[in-house]
């Protein structure tokens, strides 16, 4: 199982406290990973990527073990320690003004 933190207002969303528990089948990529948080959690499509496009919204980032992931092709696998559940796969809400 993968673990995922939210941000709060998506947790909200989701209607999930703490991390949330992921399944993956297959080589786990940064899209196969949002394939399942998405199918898990269907009132999240749209939030983290954009529904037609599939790309990441402009104000939310993806971490995974200290590394920024947000501008990783789609198909790039996660980290071990990510896979194996040591690790939280992180969607961040970026911080915007000043």
């Amino acid at each position: 199982m993968i673990r995922v933190v939210l941000p709060a207002h998506l947790r909200k969303l989701a209607r999930v406290t703490g991390e949330v528990q992921v399944e993956v089948e297959g080589l786990v990529t940064l899209e196969a990973l949002l394939d399942a948080l998405e199918h898990d959690h269907p009132t999240l499509r749209g939030t983290i990527r954009d529904r037609a496009t599939r790309q990441r919204r402009p104000f939310v980032r993806y971490f995974a073990c200290e590394e920024d992931l947000s501008h990783a092709a789609p198909d790039t696998p996660l980290p071990d320690a990510v896979v194996t559940g040591a690790e939280p796969f992180l969607v961040v809400g970026a911080m915007a003004g000043g």
